[in-house]
């Protein structure tokens, strides 16, 4: 019965989810008390060459003999009927991309949680993790909330916290949450399967958005000052990879992928425009910005790998005065 310690009912598990942050939970629900009895996911998607691209999540629950669904629209009522065959009491959703209905979220017992990857209320929305780096922040997080019609707005039933590393990209903050996310939906679910259920509210006052992005957000905003581009670089690998085209005279426009960059210090202010060329010698690259300078470390120049920039300076005729944009000119 409720409250009582001993009791502890397993549970009859659907996964929502899709990518790398929401594989580890996947993975780990198999060698958890429950039984994952379902895995709804989205639709593969064709590459170059019409080659599919490996779907880890699928391929895992096909080798456990899990039933896997990938419709383009969950809230069908072809797929409501399949997620009421599953009998489940819960659904775990992580990354889906997909909106879920009312009546989705009434069909298994317990509904649904969500886990998302920020500090809820702050960044609700597709892209938590690359506007907490955008922004600055130090820290984030997981969150677990009950899934409820408004967005991200559900009561949370547990968070864990990790600190960003100061030079650290999306893609190394995603792949710690996503390992930190295993735990803490372990301890939610037990909290379902002992029928002892605490939400807590969230509060409104601190709500921000983190809609999502698409590749033209990962244009180089010179304009800004030197430490929001370097969070900007980090915020935007490794997708949409943040360009910047080289523009100089008489010479076609190059896109360059800046992989790394710091803010330079004790550098001569300069009252050239942002994107500016400073400096190209000596390995330096230094780039002008809307305050502050930028000390380039690593590019990838279109069609090309990843390389220093000192490599880079040493194969390109690059001027003081060029000029780097979000444009071609």
């Amino acid at each position: 019965m409720p409250g009582d310690t001993a009791f502890y009912n397993p549970l009859r598990l659907v996964m929502m989810g899709t990518g790398t942050f929401a594989l580890p939970t996947f993975l780990s629900l198999y060698d958890s008390p429950h039984e994952v009895v379902g895995l709804f996911t989205q639709p593969d998607r064709k590459g170059r060459g019409h080659h599919n691209h490996p779907h880890p999540m699928r391929e895992a629950a096909e080798a456990h003999g899990t039933p896997v669904f990938q419709p383009d629209n969950v809230n069908t009522p072809e797929s409501l009927a399949d997620l009421r065959n599953l009998n489940a009491d819960l659904c775990v959703v992580a990354a889906y991309g997909q909106i879920l209905s009312a009546e989705l979220l009434q069909t298994p017992k317990f509904g649904a949680i969500n886990l998302h990857a920020s500090l809820l209320p702050k960044y609700r929305g597709a892209a938590p993790i690359q506007y907490a780096i955008l922004n600055g922040e130090t820290s984030t997080g997981v969150t677990i909330f009950q899934i409820e019609p408004k967005l991200d707005a559900g009561p949370i039933l547990g968070v864990d916290a990790i600190k960003i590393g100061s030079r650290e990209k999306y893609g190394a903050v995603q792949e710690r949450l996503a390992a930190l996310a295993v735990p803490l939906t372990s301890r939610v679910l037990g909290m379902f399967a002992r029928e002892e259920v605490i939400g807590q509210p969230q509060d409104s006052t601190g709500v921000t958005k983190a809609p999502k992005l698409r590749k033209e957000h990962a244009a180089i905003p010179w304009e800004k000052p030197a430490a929001a581009v370097a969070n900007h670089l980090r915020a935007m690998q490794p997708w949409p990879n943040p360009f910047t085209f080289l523009n100089q005279p008489n010479k076609k426009p190059l896109r360059l992928i800046v992989m790394q960059a710091r803010q330079a210090m004790n550098v001569e202010r300069s009252h050239e425009a942002p994107g500016t060329v400073l400096k190209c010698d000596r390995g330096r690259f230094l780039v002008q910005t809307g305050d502050g300078v930028l000390d380039i470390l690593e590019v990838k120049p279109e069609g090309k790998r990843a390389m220093p920039a000192a490599a880079f300076l040493n194969g390109h005729q690059i001027q003081p005065g060029d000029r780097l944009s979000s444009q071609r000119s």
